[in-house]
């Protein structure tokens, strides 16, 4: 047993190997009580398990904080706390320290990931706005007095309408989640490390990922698509109601694949990223770290999608509300069931609360999928050493690519 101090906590083994439980010898009775110093030192500082410092890369955090148990364990005799150089422990995660890790990236780090996720939600809200409003053609009416068949062909022209002037603002949107996906992933993996990271760091190391990180965004939406189209394709060649619900069916079952896939390829962006893999590599890489962890990624996914809707939905919603009592004139299309035709200070008002909810989620939601990321890298390959190493942590040897310090 070593008696260097600290390694044991009040009440623990004597350093001489006998056993707490065993009685000591009773003292002679002869014996001359031990007399007091008049000046003692001051009492210990002693406190109660988790009430050290809990700021990342702090004592509790696993750099000497609370009371060593005996043999070098944790607190109060518990196993050694892991290191936690950042925002995160450096071991294997649960679903609420991955949220905190989110969260804490967004507290730690604001001034960058607010500067990332309000550019980009600022553009992609002005850009959709201008083309929807100058750009994009107005919807056409539905006559109320149409007969049966000219109902129909309007509302599939007023369908047709709608779906095209919603695909420049998918699009915009696509590229503003990629701009967020690749500049929040670097963030957040530096933020692992205890690390802060400027606007410009950030884009000097995520812009060569760019095109192969678009790629993926382009690749992942086709797919889809396809899937579709397979499934429901044999119900539309047959035609009749058995086709309608041949191709009903197909959907669900492309539904199903669908779902699959987004789960298993959920972490190929960030491998992309930060394992400068290509975009058929990062998926396999993504199905490989996925593997035997399907339904916990799942869960977490839709827990997080389900946080962010309510966060959109708690900010959004009231925007909305003022929008409608400043501008009602497509509150009435509503009401009379014609397509609403919104004015520019309407887009404006729900424009401003898309942004304000976007700078909140946004982040979350990329901090969650890469925290998951490296928690699956952790749990398979070891990854909290390599990242101890990275921070600099005293006990794991020089960082990676660092030169070896040679004797004199």
């Amino acid at each position: 047993m070593n008696d260097t101090p600290g390694w044991a906590s009040p009440g623990s083994a004597p350093s001489d190997g006998r056993s707490p439980e065993v009685p000591h010898p009773a003292a002679p009775a002869d014996a001359t009580p031990a007399k007091w110093s008049a000046e003692q030192p001051p009492p210990g500082d002693w406190s109660t398990p988790g009430q050290g410092d809990r700021s990342p890369g702090g004592p509790a955090a696993g750099q000497g904080g609370g009371h060593p148990g005996p043999y070098g364990g944790g607190p109060w005799g518990g196993p050694p706390p892991a290191a936690r150089p950042g925002v995160i422990p450096l071991r294997p995660l649960g679903i609420g320290e991955i949220l905190d890790g989110a969260v804490t990236t967004l507290r730690t780090h604001w001034r960058t990931v607010l500067a990332v996720t309000v550019t980009v939600a600022v553009f992609t809200q002005v850009a959709s706005i201008l083309i929807e409003r100058f750009l994009m053609p107005s919807v056409p009416q539905v006559d109320p007095e149409a007969t049966p068949e000219e109902a129909l062909r309007q509302s599939l022209d007023s369908l047709q309408a709608s779906l095209v002037s919603l695909g420049p603002t998918l699009l915009i949107t696509m590229v503003g989640t990629l701009l967020t996906t690749a500049l929040l992933t670097v963030v957040v993996s530096r933020s692992v490390l205890g690390r802060t990271v400027t606007l410009a760091g950030a884009w000097r190391e995520a812009r060569p990922r760019l095109p192969h990180l678009l790629g993926l965004t382009v690749l992942l939406p086709v797919g889809v698509a396809v899937l579709f189209a397979v499934g429901m394709l044999p119900g539309i060649l047959i035609g009749g109601v058995g086709g309608v619900l041949l191709a009903v069916l197909g959907a669900l079952a492309a539904l199903v694949v669908v779902v699959w896939l987004s789960i298993r390829f959920a972490l190929a962006a960030p491998a992309l990223v930060l394992e400068r893999q290509g975009v058929l590599a990062s998926l396999r890489r993504s199905a490989r770290l996925v593997q035997g962890s399907w339904w916990r990624i799942l869960g977490i996914t839709l827990l997080t999608a389900l946080l962010a809707f309510l966060v959109s939905m708690v900010v959004a919603v009231p925007f909305t509300v003022i929008a409608f009592v400043v501008d009602g004139e497509g509150f009435g299309d509503l009401l009379s069931g014609s397509p609403p035709e919104f004015g520019l200070l309407f887009l404006i008002i729900t424009g401003i609360g898309s942004v304000i909810a976007s700078s909140i989620t946004y982040p979350i939601t990329a901090g969650v999928n890469t925290l998951l990321y490296i928690d699956q890298r952790i749990r398979r390959e070891a990854l909290d050493l390599e990242l101890a190493r990275a921070a600099g942590l005293p006990g794991y040897g020089p960082e990676p690519g660092s030169a070896p310090v040679s004797g004199g």
